[in-house]
């Protein structure tokens, strides 16, 4: 492994009336990134947006708990985090109107490698209603 990591994933929520207390206590656990829409957020620098939020979100990356290359460990990580699946999280997306993802950083400078997502994670994501997007850099 390099030393910077060339693979993290990110779990986000998101929606226009999202209210990022809500889902704080669903999951139990404080997140990452919590913006409100319409309201001043801290950036991930540290620092305050210039510019109110303009959706709301919260998420969780496993860049700082995960360290590999290869995506497949992140997610599995985000899984085990949030608890994974629950059965009534489809049902909670659509009555508070937000969608689910994992968002997957993905470096591929030589061209060469392929983003390592099993079955099982999409066939997860799928049934609670989420997506699974890879960003890929070269």
């Amino acid at each position: 492994m390099t030393g910077y990591q060339r693979a993290h994933a990110t779990f986000y929520i998101s929606g226009d009336a999202l209210v990022p207390s809500f889902w704080s206590e669903y999951f139990g656990i404080e997140p990452d990134i919590a913006i409100t829409k319409g309201e001043p957020f801290t950036t991930p620098s540290g620092r305050p947006s210039r510019v109110p939020g303009r959706v709301g979100l919260w998420g969780v990356e496993s860049k700082s708990a995960v360290r590999s290359d290869s995506l497949e460990p992140h997610l599995r990580y985000l899984i085990e985090y949030l608890n994974l699946p629950r059965s009534d999280l489809r049902q909670l997306l659509a009555e508070k109107h937000t969608h689910m993802r994992f968002f997957c950083y993905w470096d591929n400078e030589t061209g060469n490698r392929v983003p390592d997502v099993p079955d099982d994670i999409r066939t997860i994501m799928e049934a609670m209603g989420g997506t699974i997007e890879i960003d890929e850099y070269r």
